[in-house]
């Protein structure tokens, strides 16, 4: 499969998806870093909304520019070509919108107006290198969110949406429109689309590994001697584990 072929606008397999409600984001780091993908993770993200476990989707990506004073204005707001709001309106169930505000904090990248209408669109998630206003209202709306910070300060100070589904820059990662996010309490990974059915079910495999090792380090068995990482004979100790616990004689 090359990158030219992929249809972003496909939505992704299903059972690709839930495979990937089973894993977490440390779990997805290590395979990213096991096929030459070294820094996928949205570092300095955190979770705002903390009654959510997580979430999977797909990325509809939004870039900010700087502003300009003559064209943000309060005004613009309530244009026709306002991008923002044609964003939000755009977004269909599953998606993830994620938001390049360049890593800049001193103004909003959303508020709870937008914030709440995405929920109401059934996106996965809302996703910024900036900050959000509206914390104590955001907290408490059931959508994951992530950012860096939180402030009062409007976005036309700061920020002139200037792009829909482009490829942008994330905390440093790059991500492209139809990219397959995840998030959970950690923070959020961004797997490339072309990836993410192909090193399933090898990240499915590393995270009930890993579950069953944190079991024996749990029990006080020490890493050194083969426990963790695991050696071979570790590893074969695990597969007569899960033969016996799906019934089957080890």
């Amino acid at each position: 499969m090359t990158l030219d072929s992929l249809d972003a606008s496909a939505p992704m397999d299903p059972q690709v998806l839930a495979k990937y409600r089973k894993i977490s984001t440390a779990t997805l780091a290590t395979r990213l870093f096991a096929v030459g993908l070294r820094q996928q993770y949205l570092v300095g993200l955190n979770p705002v909304n903390t009654t959510t476990e997580g979430f999977v989707g797909e990325a509809f990506t939004m870039r900010f520019i700087p502003a300009r004073e003559d064209i943000d204005t309060l005004e613009s707001l309530h244009g026709p070509d306002n991008l923002q709001w044609q964003g939000v309106e755009a977004l269909t169930g599953g998606q993830v919108l994620v938001i390049d505000s360049r890593g800049d904090i001193s103004a909003a990248s959303a508020g709870d107006m937008l914030v709440t209408r995405a929920m109401h669109k059934k996106a996965a998630a809302v996703v910024t290198d900036g900050a959000f206003r509206d914390g104590y209202v955001i907290k408490d709306i059931p959508i994951p969110t992530y950012s860096r910070a939180i402030t009062a300060t409007t976005r036309l100070t700061s920020f002139h949406v200037a792009d829909l589904q482009v490829p942008i820059g994330c905390a440093g990662v790059a991500v492209y429109p139809g990219d397959l996010l995840v998030g959970d309490r950690d923070g959020v990974i961004v797997i490339p689309r072309h990836l993410a059915p192909v090193i399933v079910d090898e990240c499915l495999e590393q995270e009930e590994l890993e579950a069953y090792l944190h079991t024996r380090v749990r029990e006080g068995e020490p890493l050194l001697g083969g426990l963790y990482p695991p050696s071979e004979e570790t590893k074969a100790e695990y597969r007569r584990w899960k033969l016996e616990q799906n019934g089957a004689p080890a």
